[in-house]
């Protein structure tokens, strides 16, 4: 039986005015993500790769194990959800990237994260 091995990554991101400065150029935004086993085996996360990127064109590459300290295991169907944060020095940027996966077959394969951006929303006054 051939396997499908796919995983779809949604990202939620939203901006946390309590969490920045902008005198201080640092800008907070945390970001929601679902990750859901779309194929038809079992797979685990192993390991997580982020290139973000703020609107003056520093990028910064981020590399870890697992995600917010877990290495959650999805069967067919499951989604996990986490939320984490970052700190940049502008009021936009993007982020993007892949997680490294390893099927219950012993298949690794990388599941993509979609571009997505991180903005400030505009004030009014």
């Amino acid at each position: 039986m051939e396997h499908s091995y796919q995983i779809r990554v949604t990202a939620r991101p939203f901006y946390l005015p309590e969490q920045s400065d902008e005198a201080e150029e640092q800008y907070t935004f945390a970001y929601q993500i679902t990750i859901e086993n779309a194929g038809s085996i079992t797979a685990k996360l192993i390991a997580r790769h982020w290139i973000i990127e703020d609107a003056g064109g520093k990028t910064q590459e981020v590399r870890g194990l697992g995600v917010i300290g877990e290495h959650p295991e999805l069967a067919p169907g499951e989604t996990f959800e986490y939320t984490s944060g970052v700190t940049l020095a502008t009021p936009v940027g993007t982020m993007r990237g892949t997680y490294q996966m390893i099927a219950a077959d012993g298949t690794e394969f990388e599941a993509e994260i979609a571009q997505f951006v991180l903005s400030m929303p505009r004030t009014l006054h």
